[in-house]
């Protein structure tokens, strides 16, 4: 069987039978030159390749810093806020101030709730909140003497009307390290209920 390829190999390659049985042949197989690369071209190749690389670094830091901008919150307190509302018009933007006592309203259908926040420092310039949700943190209370703390998020919608997203009310209470204990906060002291 091994003669039988042989042949056919001999055969395929142009080889008498002689040539194939002693592997000496009258003529010699053709030799392939190797095709040598333009040295122009691989430059050419080299360039277009760093400007697709470029090309495309610069579109993903364009990209993030497009999409950044719109993620990104404004921190400000209710006097900043009221003061620069043309720049922050629509804007995502975080609040914090005091709730203004007597303002928390609560609306059934659609719910929402609806209060009003001053500044830290001025109790003039106020803030006008709708809260489209049925739910407020439990710290979120109404209490007469006032001092209850709110950091709110969202946007503001025209000049002093502000739509929240979000509602976090800071925890009244503190912890005195002297005993080992929470003192009770302002509304607990009041026997305001808690839920």
């Amino acid at each position: 069987m091994s003669k039988k390829l042989d042949d056919e190999l001999a055969q395929v390659a142009g080889l008498d039978d002689d040539e194939a049985k002693d592997g000496s042949g009258g003529a010699a197989p053709p030799v392939v030159q190797p095709i040598a690369a333009k040295p122009s071209s691989r430059k050419n190749a080299s360039l277009g390749l760093l400007a697709v690389l470029l090309v495309m670094g610069g579109a993903l830091v364009a990209l993030f810093m497009v999409g950044f901008k719109e993620a990104a919150i404004y921190a400000t307190p209710v006097e900043d806020l009221l003061s620069q509302q043309d720049k922050l018009l629509g804007r995502k933007v975080r609040v914090e101030g005091e709730l203004v006592p007597g303002t928390l309203a609560k609306r059934d259908k659609p719910c929402e709730y609806r209060f009003t926040i001053h500044g830290k420092t001025s109790a003039e310039k106020q803030l006008s909140v709708s809260y489209p949700q049925c739910v407020i943190p439990d710290t979120f209370r109404d209490v007469p003497g006032g001092g209850v703390q709110v950091t709110i998020e969202g946007a503001l919608k025209s000049a002093g009307n502000f739509e929240a997203t979000l509602v976090m009310a800071k925890c009244s209470s503190k912890y005195d390290p002297t005993k080992h204990e929470m003192k009770p906060g302002e509304e607990q002291a009041q026997g305001m209920p808690v839920n």
